[in-house]
């Protein structure tokens, strides 16, 4: 019965690829997907996008009004980057959970073998994958701190400088 389902359920996703694939590789690709967590690639498509928005608009800000307007402008922006994020995440994340099957699926069924899957599969659940990525973050903080130590003597006028001819160009570009 499980194995009708499976072949029913293979069918309907579509993609000759993916309906040629046996319930023992469907059943892999299932569990693949499901350790990648491929939806979230909807949601970082929208997070990009906010962020490029967020920038600007403090790059905008920047040498332009006072501090007290600017921090009370970025507040209220990041504000509605929150409220917009939270309110098309889940949109994103339904588009991708739905197109997945028909998009990925196939893909990973026509390009990799059953053995090949279950090793992906051995990678995705390792130990040692799951320890490192919780680590990521440190090791990221980690660099970037002495990234920032290094390289701040040099960095940090040459970075004012572009702040300051950007915002030089702004204002020329606002006043009339």
């Amino acid at each position: 019965m499980k194995k009708i389902a499976i072949m029913i359920a293979a069918l309907a996703i579509g993609g000759t690829a993916q309906a040629a694939a046996t319930p023992a590789k469907q059943e892999l690709v299932n569990r693949v997907l499901q350790l990648w967590h491929p939806e979230s690639i909807g949601e970082s498509m929208l997070q990009a996008p906010v962020g490029d928005a967020v920038q600007q608009a403090r790059a905008v800000l920047q040498g332009r009004v006072s501090p007290e307007r600017r921090d009370a402008a970025l507040k209220e922006i990041l504000a509605d980057a929150r409220k917009f994020m939270e309110e098309n995440k889940p949109l994103a994340h339904a588009s991708a959970q739905k197109l997945v099957g028909s998009t990925v699926a196939p893909m990973l069924a026509e390009r990799f073998s059953e053995e090949e899957l279950r090793q992906v599969i051995a990678i995705l659940e390792s130990p040692v994958k799951k320890k490192f990525e919780a680590m990521l973050p440190e090791l990221q903080k980690k660099l970037g701190e002495s990234v920032a130590a290094d390289t701040r003597a040099v960095i940090d006028p040459r970075l004012q400088e572009l702040q300051q001819r950007i915002g030089s160009r702004l204002r020329s570009a606002v006043t009339p």
